[in-house]
């Protein structure tokens, strides 16, 4: 394990030209200290958890102090904002540091939140409050735990600078390493600003550093190279999506700004697991005509993926963009049929699957079913005993008939699995976690960390590190919520 200066740079991003972006200094914070660090991430960049403790961590992480390997960089980059063209985006709270390559010669970027203002802030001050610090540290490591691409986040650290928003917060900064930070809205700024050669330069750039099968495959002479860049941006959407659904998780603000051209999930704003089934759940107390619903994600990322499309133009006919965009309904079914048929142990595919699905679905939806511990709680049930089982579901199903007509059934079908009960239910434990992020969670964690007590982040950073173990010492953190905590508005405001 090495300390901050040891680590090893190469900030390949930062030698593109100018129109990229625009280098920018992180603007201090007073008086900083450190919240909570994720010694996963740590050992990923390998760097030593207990370096981030100490004074010169912090000051480099909080713009305190200038660190030789960073060259911080405020990345310029458009999007649509909820269906519209908005031409005045790019990092305008935070920077690209640097990027980190280990002794694997695998590449980290580095990138701050909340580092103050940019020539992309829009008339805001830049900064990130603790509040929504902690809700991303937490949201990326718990999708990290569920087996869904992210981006991650080293440490949130903390400060006495006031910012002001709804009310006077702390100021804070959170530490975001992802293998990269390209958008969807990188490729529109240089489309819409005419920059052709810039976009085909980044198109390059994405090929050569994240999809090396493609760059051997192919030269910047070649058409092809283009066409194969996209289809792979569009199966990594579907199958991110896909992921999404399974898990019950609503990003919020599904703009191309906030969409990731490698799939992984990013920019968590105002986001939301399922508590009871909903399938028009909105978690982003702002999108008042429910855009960005748990039900409409599929469809929006297929919207955002045109959007794409359309900005790749330059570079692909469109024979090319409608055939990759085509193939993102098959992709995203086939990965979503293969999540939920784990979901309930099945591995053969039969005929009476879909109405079984689908009566579920609507079971739970008019009994507003919870959807995490309906699924944990079916892991536990022999296929003999399911029939009966209807109770071990009465804390959070209404009605027991249709439950336990529903069972019925579902014993039946399960009679046609070859795969012994025990095997089965071990499987079912693998993929239905007993643990996802509540919001009421995160909220209490905030109230407490606004305090100045950090426990509870780092216990529920450990619960959820490995959601699908028992974890007895913290088994509260999978219990039913309380009524207030299924009804907290979660809006964009950091």
């Amino acid at each position: 394990m090495k300390t901050l200066s040891q680590l090893v740079f190469n900030n390949t991003y930062r030698q593109l030209p100018a129109s990229f972006g625009t280098p920018v200094s992180p603007q201090p914070l007073d008086d900083p200290f450190l919240v909570s660090v994720n010694q996963k991430v740590c050992r990923w960049l390998e760097l030593d958890p207990a370096d981030a403790a100490t004074p010169y961590f912090i000051d480099v992480f909080t713009g305190n102090e200038d660190h030789d390997g960073f060259e911080p960089f405020a990345m310029k980059y458009t999007g649509h904002q909820f269906g519209q063209y908005n031409p005045d985006l790019g990092d305008g709270r935070g920077l690209l540091m640097g990027e980190i390559v280990t002794s694997e010669g695998k590449k980290w970027d580095v990138h701050l939140k909340g580092a103050g203002m940019t020539p992309y802030s829009r008339q805001g001050d830049g900064r990130a409050v603790l509040r929504s610090s902690i809700r991303e540290y937490l949201a990326s490591a718990a999708m990290e735990g569920l087996g869904i691409k992210t981006t991650h986040a080293l440490a949130v650290l903390s400060s006495n600078t006031p910012v002001y928003r709804e009310r006077i917060e702390r100021g804070a900064t959170l530490i975001r390493i992802a293998e990269s930070h390209i958008r969807f809205g990188h490729f529109e700024y240089f489309f819409y600003t005419n920059q052709h050669a810039e976009l085909q330069l980044l198109a390059d750039y994405l090929v050569t550093h994240h999809f090396p099968e493609i760059a051997q495959q192919s030269d910047s002479r070649d058409p092809e190279r283009y066409s194969l860049l996209f289809r792979e941006i569009v199966r990594l959407t579907a199958e991110m999506i896909a992921d999404w659904q399974a898990v019950g998780f609503a990003h919020g603000v599904m703009n191309t700004d906030n969409m990731s051209v490698l799939g992984l999930t990013f920019d968590y704003g105002p986001y939301g697991f399922l508590d009871d089934y909903n399938p028009g759940f909105i978690c982003n107390h702002s999108d008042y005509s429910g855009r960005y619903a748990f039900n409409q994600q599929p469809s929006i990322a297929l919207w955002n993926l045109s959007a794409l499309g359309y900005a790749l133009s330059p570079l692909l006919d469109k024979e090319a963009i409608d055939d990759a965009l085509n193939s993102y309904q098959p992709i995203l079914q086939t990965a979503y049929s293969r999540n939920m048929r784990s979901k309930l142990g099945l591995k053969e595919k039969r005929d009476e699957d879909t109405p079984l699905f689908s009566d579920l679905f609507q079971l739970m939806t008019q009994q507003t079913v919870d959807y995490t511990l309906f699924f944990r709680t079916l892991s536990d049930i022999e296929s003999s005993a399911l029939p009966d089982a209807a109770e071990q579901f009465g804390a959070f199903v209404k009605q027991q008939p249709p439950l336990k007509e529903w069972l019925g059934r579902y014993a039946e079908r399960l009679q046609h699995e070859v795969v012994p009960d025990e095997e089965r239910l071990t499987l079912m434990r693998a993929v239905n976690p007993k643990y996802i992020l509540r919001n009421y969670l995160a909220q209490q964690a905030i109230e407490k960390a606004e305090g100045g007590d950090f426990a509870m982040i780092d216990q529920l950073l450990h619960v959820l590190e490995t959601p699908y173990h028992e974890h007895p010492d913290y088994a509260y953190f999978a219990d039913l919520p309380p009524e207030w905590g299924k009804h907290l508005e979660i809006s964009c405001s950091s």
